[in-house]
């Protein structure tokens, strides 16, 4: 899985923080009954609405890991549209189209 760099610093740098939050999300992953599919498509929600470039993305390819297709990541982008506002949505939009369009090249 692709890891930005500055990430792979932080955790050379910083690996007890690291193991620490890595754990917590584990914990919450596990403390519901969302299916993973369910929780990379509200993770990226969330992303969206937190307007995270990297976090978008990262979100999107952890999505179709999780067996999510491109159109019902398109969906969970495009329902962002009445809660964040549509330059938000559209730049989302944006990064998810980036991350599907370098799947498809591979």
């Amino acid at each position: 899985m692709y890891l930005p760099k500055t990430f792979e610093n932080f955790t050379g740098k910083f690996p007890k923080v690291t193991e620490a939050y890595q754990n917590l999300g584990k914990v919450c992953r596990e403390a519901g009954p969302l299916d993973e599919k369910s929780q990379e498509l509200v993770k990226l929600g969330i992303s969206i609405g937190a307007a995270s470039r990297g976090t978008v993305m990262s979100s999107t390819r952890k999505a179709l890991e999780a067996g999510a297709t491109p159109d019902e990541i398109t969906h969970a982008v495009l329902l962002a549209l009445s809660t964040t506002g549509f330059p938000n949505m559209i730049a989302a939009m944006g990064w998810v189209n980036e991350v599907l369009a370098k799947i498809n090249q591979d």
